[in-house]
């Protein structure tokens, strides 16, 4: 199977060729989670998808509806995904208990007795989240109090949410709505709509993930799973025993350039016809189209052109793509668009969709 055929059936099923998506909650769901850590740049990963972009629904499906969740999530980076998914994603992703390694407690400060008590109090103290979440202050004041440990203070307060991480992979900690410019966190039992009373069993969890993963940007391997699900540190033996299980499932492919690749069964015929893509399309930094992929993947990010998209401390550079490869990088800059290419782009196909952005990154009401 040639890279150009995965490429192009990878752009129609994520949503970007075509645009259909009905809702944020279809995007999320399809792409398996929206990293966040940037919300504009989540905006505007929704909005390139939508068949009727709209500025204000993620907001709404957030903190009015409750169908979307924020939180820590995939290699601990902040994302929405659909409410009613976020349980199975805590599952599959609290088999690796990282704050129990000594290394990582030294390195934020704490002891094991102590990340144990944050652990154990966060819980409590959001219990009642959903009548009043708690900023960050209220909670650090929280889990001091009902902890009894004064250093855990200073822990709470450095690092950009390094210690609550974990309570996030539990399943006991997501984002609140904003209470005048700050965030608020809640416990997900409190305040989303039919949370679970325990985990799904992480076995099924992390069936379901890779099935949904390889559904939106397989065929792949378990290696390229494990990367964007756990940043390439899962346990092996949970690995291999979710592929294992999803086996039944799957089909081996072999690409133009000698890689074998593990695809859904149910997607190969629809795989075999697609035709490769000749569409250009600007996605914003950190989209899901490069970000579930590994970044040495050269069919879909040249290596010349790596270093621009990859960047220093995490950064996920604007593509834009074209051919369903990466050929260049894009900024907005002063209510425009400037654009670095690395390969020859048709510039009719080009302008359409740098308009086309263009028009979604312009505020509501600005004609």
């Amino acid at each position: 199977m040639a890279w150009p055929q995965i490429l192009a059936w990878r752009l129609r099923r994520q949503f970007v060729s075509g645009a259909g998506a009905p809702d944020a909650v279809t995007v999320a769901r399809r792409l398996c989670g929206v990293q966040t850590q940037v919300a504009s740049s989540a905006k505007l990963a929704v909005a390139v998808r939508s068949a009727e972009p709209d500025p204000g629904e993620i907001d709404r499906a957030l903190w009015a509806d409750r169908t979307l969740a924020k939180t820590w999530i995939m290699r601990g980076t902040l994302h929405l995904v659909p409410a009613d998914e976020l349980a199975g994603y805590c599952a599959a992703l609290s088999t690796l208990r990282f704050w129990e390694k000594g290394s990582w407690q030294r390195g934020h400060g704490v002891t094991a007795a102590e990340i144990a008590a944050i652990i154990e109090a966060v819980p409590q103290v959001l219990a009642d989240g959903a009548r009043r979440p708690l900023t960050r202050e209220e909670l650090v004041d929280a889990v001091v109090a009902a902890s009894g440990d004064a250093h855990l203070r200073e822990a709470l307060t450095s690092g950009w949410g390094a210690l609550l991480k974990p309570l996030s992979r539990l399943g006991e900690l997501c984002y609140g709505p904003p209470r005048e410019g700050r965030v608020t966190f809640t416990a997900p039992r409190a305040w989303l709509p039919d949370w679970p009373s325990e985990l799904p069993p992480f076995e099924e969890a992390g069936v379901h993930v890779a099935r949904a993963f390889l559904g939106a940007h397989g065929p792949a391997t378990p290696e390229m799973f494990d990367t964007w699900l756990f940043g390439g540190v899962a346990r092996k033996a949970v690995l291999k025993g979710w592929f294992r299980d999803l086996a039944p499932e799957l089909t081996e492919v072999e690409t133009d350039d000698g890689m074998t690749l593990l695809a859904l069964t149910e997607h190969l015929d629809d795989l075999a016809s697609t035709r490769p893509s000749a569409e250009v399309h600007l996605l914003p930094g950190f989209d899901q189209y490069i970000l579930a992929a590994p970044r040495a993947l050269a069919p879909l990010v040249p290596p010349p052109l790596k270093p621009k998209v990859s960047r220093q401390a995490g950064w996920i550079s604007p593509v834009v793509v074209h051919e369903g490869r990466g050929a260049g990088v894009w900024e907005a800059k002063n209510g425009d668009i400037t654009l670095d290419l690395s390969a020859p782009v048709p510039q009719a196909p080009l302008d359409e969709a740098v308009a086309r952005v263009r028009s979604l990154l312009r505020p509501p009401g600005a004609s």
